[in-house]
């Protein structure tokens, strides 16, 4: 008998090991926390309400069943560091940050599972092993923002008569959005198009950066980061003065004042972000979960800004647009 119970004891003690976050939580009443950085609270609002609301639909409710401790770095990567560590001394239990700030935070923890929620390219940024099998502690959502760059380049060119030389500007300390800048390069030499690059590194970059010559220059690719968001107001305030139309991937900017944006949907991409928490939640490895890609991609174009740069539309395009603002 006393063998049988020390089996059964065993078992059940397996048992209560193996159950999942969520479960365990229920039972001792501690709530999972989940560290969550961003670039900046405003900008980043229409994403981190459809991630809470994700989380909702799941049986995640935001100050009862989960903390979420978020973090706005405002474009200086200086604080990722601080925020990584932070999230470390406060436990929490899954950390979702966007792709740039994925280095600072596995130097801090190899243990606590991350998620991106914004990446160009993870694979080729070395943030995942493939994207089927991520490996270690990070998994995410990737926006595909450099695959979709030629894209957006002949998006551009339907609309700008004769555009001939092209700005780009780009975020020099972010592998991604250098990445990004090549393939904007490699898909304007195919259609005989000039490059004109503004190079940053910082918010206060941004300014100096349209002193560059731009004669001829006749639109502005912006090559988003978590610098040019936490500035965008600044990025189009300046693109505007130089009457220069500008696309990007983040149709915020576009409904914010830039001329037109084509990429994926990032509310979804943020609800599909509170997806793969909730299975981290739930005791789901970030090596077992595969990175998602994008299904859904918007096209938006600013008619205000259209007419204040003296650009004709064509009704043809207008009716592939996914909203047009007026």
């Amino acid at each position: 008998m006393r063998r049988r119970d020390l089996i059964k004891g065993t078992a059940a003690g397996l048992v209560i090991t193996a159950w999942p976050l969520a479960a365990r939580a229920q039972a001792t009443g501690n709530v999972p926390k989940v560290g969550f950085l961003g670039t900046n609270a405003t900008a980043w609002r229409p994403w981190t309400d459809a991630f809470e609301a994700r989380l909702r639909e799941l049986g995640w409710t935001a100050g009862r069943t989960v903390t979420i401790e978020y973090r706005w770095a405002e474009g200086r990567r200086d604080r990722y560091i601080e925020f990584a560590a932070e999230f470390v001394r406060l436990a929490v239990d899954v950390i979702v940050t966007p792709s740039s700030a994925v280095p600072a935070i596995v130097l801090a923890t190899s243990t606590i599972p991350v998620v991106f929620a914004l990446s160009a390219d993870p694979l080729g940024a070395g943030l995942v092993k493939s994207l089927a099998r991520p490996g270690g502690n990070v998994t995410g959502v990737s926006n595909e923002q450099a695959d979709t760059a030629s894209k957006r380049l002949g998006l551009l060119r339907e609309v700008v008569p004769g555009l001939h030389r092209l700005a780009v500007l780009f975020n020099a300390s972010f592998p991604e959005a250098v990445l990004e800048m090549n393939r904007v390069q490699a898909a304007a030499r195919t259609l005989g198009i000039d490059v004109t690059l503004l190079e940053i590194r910082r918010a206060e970059d941004i300014a100096p950066a349209f002193d560059a010559p731009m004669a001829q220059v006749g639109a502005l690719y912006v090559v988003s980061d978590a610098v040019i968001t936490a500035n965008r107001t600044r990025v189009i305030t300046l693109a505007l003065g130089a009457r220069l139309p500008t696309i990007s991937t983040i149709r915020d900017y576009v409904q914010a004042g830039a001329f037109m944006s084509y990429g994926p949907n990032y509310v979804d991409l943020f609800r599909r972000t509170a997806d793969l928490v909730d299975k981290v939640l739930h005791g789901t490895k970030p090596e077992d979960i595969p990175v998602e890609q994008p299904t859904r991609f918007d096209l938006a174009i600013n008619l205000t800004t259209a007419k204040a740069l003296g650009l004709t539309i064509p009704e043809s395009f207008l009716t592939r647009a996914d909203e047009v603002i007026e």
